[in-house]
């Protein structure tokens, strides 16, 4: 499995030393293609826990060190991780993790540190384990200031649970255009708030029954639940603003509205065009600026999903934990301001504006709709009900915002963390 673990190193490489979305760079390696389906998933496995369990790793690797590496040898700290990973979380034969970390070390930049990454990767495989288990997993491998944003916003029990949520493989939801309950005995799987289906299976997407005829598309149980906010929108126009990939456009038109949907980036409109078309969905597809766009009509009601830190999605994205900074959601926060304005003067008076993040950050949240509120007196806050909605209560804030969080549905498999809001502008 030598090739395994070097296609795993060159993806973890892009992803922590040149910043590259863990998806973007599993799409552009040259060696995972190449791997048979075994060598593959564990490839994939190794990436993913390297990324979800790096703060535990990191305390651990520096027990057994002096002082930290320096920036000189972070090839070398990347097969430490690789190393310890396989040692600590993946039930790897030392020998096998040793050895293979060693070998791709040597043929690396690090060979210079290779008595140095020996000495500590064996001390792990002796005595790594019993280190993790006095660790507070949660809290190591939640960077600081995610750490004290959801404090503030949650409190130390629930922080916790949000923490521990992350470190579990996420569930595979999908969202059917029709009859859940028949598509879910097809799947074997079993219907989740009310329309999403929570699949068992592995592997292959492609290869499960319905996938290629268009009966249903990969969604996050909670990212279905924004559209539901838009009520009945049969023969309804709708905009959906920031739409691609497309998921929240699929649902729109499989419940029978005439959806325009707009994103400014020509690659993902394609992806979107894609959808549509194996799903046998219709909807009028623009490359624009939503910001800017200009309609020359107004809709029924506007979705609008904006741009954010994504830090409600670190399930199924653990690269987010270590690209994002504290600062980079108030780099956002304009361009989430214009959205919102934009979409209250694209509705028709009377009509809805439903603004979504997949983000767990107030600032994103929140803040965004209060600061609407507050400049435009057109806009009026319309409350989501749990009752009505048919959602658990605990999905609905006291001020009536729909939040998820990934602790949530913790027993059934947890949830992606999402923010979504209702608001009418006022006749």
């Amino acid at each position: 499995m030598l090739r395994a673990r070097q296609a795993a190193a060159a993806v973890l490489s892009s992803v922590l030393f040149r910043n590259v979305a863990l998806q973007e760079a599993l799409a552009a390696s040259t060696l995972l293609p190449g791997l048979d389906d075994r060598d593959r998933a564990f490839a994939r496995a190794l990436i993913t826990t390297a990324l979800r369990r790096r703060g535990q790793i990191d305390a651990t690797i520096a027990e057994f060190l002096e002082r930290p590496l320096p920036p000189a040898a972070r090839h070398a700290w990347l097969l430490l991780l690789i190393g310890a990973a396989q040692l600590l979380f993946l039930r790897v034969p030392a020998y096998a993790a040793v050895s293979t970390s060693m070998e791709l070390l040597i043929r690396g930049p690090g060979r210079s540190w290779r008595g140095l990454v020996n000495a500590v990767l064996r001390g792990i495989a002796d005595r790594g384990a019993t280190i993790c288990q006095g660790q507070d997993a949660g809290r190591l491998n939640t960077p600081d200031w995610l750490w004290q944003s959801w404090l503030r916003a949650y409190g130390p029990a629930t922080t916790a649970r949000i923490a521990d949520a992350h470190l579990r493989e996420p569930v595979l939801d999908v969202c059917p255009k029709t009859d859940p309950e028949a598509w879910a005995a097809k799947l074997d799987g079993t219907v989740v708030l009310d329309g999403g289906i929570r699949v068992k299976a592995s592997g292959d997407v492609a290869a499960l029954a319905g996938f290629r005829e268009g009966a249903w598309w990969v969604q996050d149980a909670a990212a279905q639940l924004p559209v539901r906010l838009l009520g009945d929108i049969d023969g309804r126009d709708v905009a959906d603003l920031c739409a691609a990939p497309g998921g929240k456009t699929l649902q729109m038109a499989a419940r029978g509205a005439r959806v325009t949907a707009v994103d400014v980036s020509e690659s993902r409109m394609r992806r979107l065009a894609a959808n549509l078309a194996r799903t046998r969905l219709a909807a009028e597809a623009v490359v624009a600026d939503a910001t800017s766009w200009e309609s020359g009509r107004s809709f029924d009601a506007v979705l609008v999903d904006a741009p954010c830190t994504a830090t409600g999605t670190i399930r199924r994205r653990p690269d987010i934990l270590w690209q994002r900074t504290a600062g980079d959601f108030r780099a956002l926060n304009p361009l989430q301001d214009r959205l919102l304005d934009r979409a209250l003067q694209l509705v028709r008076p009377g009509g809805l504006v439903v603004y979504t993040v997949c983000s767990l950050e107030r600032e994103e949240g929140e803040n965004r709709v209060q600061g609407l509120l507050g400049r435009n007196q057109a806009a009026e806050l319309v409350a989501v009900d749990a009752a009505t909605e048919g959602l658990p209560d605990t999905f609905v804030t006291g001020d009536g915002y729909l939040r998820t969080l990934p602790c949530h549905l913790a027993d059934a498999g947890g949830v992606d963390g999402f923010f979504a809001a209702r608001v009418r502008r006022r006749e």
